[in-house]
């Protein structure tokens, strides 16, 4: 089997610079900050929550390397802040809810074999999970990375041979500190990635937006009607729940455009809503799914009609008139009385009346990687497609991840894109893709793209990996998953025994058991994480 270098897009720098130059001024405030005890914890963290919501937000991101945490069932501290929204607090909510000790740092009333009694078998600790990062090697030095034969001899009875990966079978591994591929099996054939499209769409929208764009929901006052308009800016994470938790506020734009209107001596308007800023159906080609909203310009809390804040749920018909809707109610509270909302377009000579934002794109990339966030996934295509020019629909949309895509000089190929999210079954990717998209977002030259590494699901604690890789390589493995009906993909890092950190990418055509499809590819990555004869 060839297994080529990759293409000199990316030139390999020495041993640990891919990422080691990037992190090391945060894992030394890391390794200051971390301790075993909760109270640390929150000492150690607090200051940096303000830190979060200032200007270059992705310079504090991109302190969460790769695999920069210490993973326990009870603590955990990142190499990084704590964001209001994404990756970062989805691991702490997680170690809170969880209320078990564990790790090598944070164990106590421990037994013989460093399990608490009754507890569950502790994730991997600091040491474990940062080696390979800081740039220092570790305890008997870094070693070389394996060969290409004997990744092949691991792998291939695991990906190649198990009749559970269904009729068609593609992976790729590469080394994130030289740049070099060291496994493929038809690494550059395209398959349907499902939802692994989305380290795609976050990379793309990383550069074409900066890590530290905002989305804003706005409210104008046209002067020649009267009329207020909420002007939709793209937001899915707007809410109008009480506690916005850091997100946009529907609540707080109804408050403010309240105060600005009775400044005016105004008590009473009509009230209209602008979805302009995209084109196009708004229905993805899968039809009415509770998997995503209708894809509009406006929506609040996803367009939800439950309590939930990911995964599949009913929505909304029409996400834009519920929203509106909902803030005539607020504005009602707040003194204003508005007539039943409709669509409309403000016009340039509008008066903007209050604004709100989201959290940084940073942010939003981690909280869709985290949760598989279907409606962020178009959002963020789209939002791609308006600051590159092209027209804000599904088309627009795919064109413009490409061409992102292609000016960063990836090996895009015969790579297809029909949305953002990856629900698309006539979406096309290749592993060789996936693991360079990785690799970029590694380099050291490419801070802004380190929210796709870090907004990865950790193996058996955040996101859709939450109930993963009960054993073996929790905490090690870092990964994007995919599923469709026959469809199974996996995609992200894995940290060896030996300190490298590894890209890999595993895709799997017609499989005929989506369960045992999952625990092959997951068996596959775990080989990446332990050790080798």
């Amino acid at each position: 089997m060839t297994v080529p270098e990759l293409r000199p897009w990316r030139t390999a720098g020495p041993r640990g610079a891919r990422v080691a130059d990037a992190v090391r001024p945060r894992l030394a405030r890391f390794a200051r900050a971390a301790g075993p005890r909760v109270a640390r914890f929150a000492r150690a963290t607090a200051p940096r929550l303000t830190r979060i919501t200032g200007p270059k937000t992705w310079q504090y991101t991109a302190g969460a390397a790769t695999a920069g945490l210490a993973l326990a069932a009870g603590v955990v501290t990142a190499a990084g802040p704590w964001d209001s929204t994404g990756q970062r607090t989805a691991e702490r909510d997680r170690a809170v809810a969880l209320e078990h000790p564990g790790g090598a740092d944070h164990g106590r009333g421990s037994d013989a074999t460093g399990t608490a009694a009754g507890s569950p078998r502790p994730a991997p600790s600091a040491g474990a999970v940062l080696t390979g990062l800081d740039g220092a090697p570790p305890p008997g030095g870094v070693k070389a990375p394996p060969g290409t034969t004997a990744l092949t001899d691991l792998l291939g009875p695991l990906l190649a041979d198990d009749p559970a990966l269904g009729e068609r079978r593609t992976a790729a591994v590469v080394d994130l500190t030289t740049g070099k591929r060291l496994y493929g099996l038809d690494p550059e054939v395209p398959l349907t990635p499902a939802s692994t499209t989305k380290i795609a769409t976050a990379v793309a929208a990383l550069t074409a937006l900066g890590p530290d764009h905002r989305l804003t929901t706005r409210t104008v006052l046209e002067a020649d009607t009267g009329e207020v308009v909420l002007v939709g800016g793209g937001d899915p994470t707007l809410t109008a729940r009480k506690d916005a938790r850091g997100l946009a506020s529907l609540r707080t734009l109804a408050e403010k455009t309240a105060a600005a209107l009775r400044k005016r001596n105004v008590r009473e308007v009509t009230l209209s809503y602008d979805t302009t800023l995209y084109t196009g159906t708004e229905t993805h080609p899968i039809g009415v799914n509770e998997n995503l909203a209708r894809v509009t310009a406006l929506m609040a809390d996803e367009a939800r009609t439950d309590d939930s804040t990911s995964g599949p749920a009913p929505r909304e018909p029409d996400p834009a008139d519920a929203a509106a809707r909902t803030f005539a109610g607020l504005l009602k509270q707040h003194g204003i009385t508005a007539s039943a909302p409709g669509p409309s377009k403000a016009t340039g000579r509008a008066a903007t009346l209050a604004t709100v934002s989201s959290p940084p794109l940073s942010a939003l990339v981690e909280r869709m990687l985290t949760n598989s966030d279907n409606d962020l996934a178009e959002a963020l295509a789209r939002h791609t497609a308006v600051a590159t020019g092209k027209p804000a629909d599904f088309d627009g949309a795919g064109a413009a991840v490409t061409a992102r895509l292609q000016q960063l000089g990836l090996p895009v190929g015969d790579a297809r894109f029909h949305d953002g999210s990856g629900l698309d079954r006539t979406d096309l990717i290749s592993a060789g893709l996936l693991t360079a998209l990785l690799a970029e977002a590694a380099a050291p030259d490419r801070p802004q793209l380190r929210p796709v590494l870090t907004g990865l699901p950790v193996a058996h604690f955040t996101g859709t990996l939450s109930d993963r890789y009960t054993d073996g390589a929790a905490g090690l493995v870092r990964a994007k998953t995919g599923t469709l009906t026959g469809v199974n993909t996996l995609a992200g890092t894995v940290t060896t025994p030996d300190g490298r950190l590894l890209a890999f990418a595993f895709l799997a055509h017609g499989t005929t058991d989506a369960w045992s499809a999952q625990a092959a590819l997951d068996r596959a990555a775990t080989s990446l994480a332990s050790p080798t004869p």
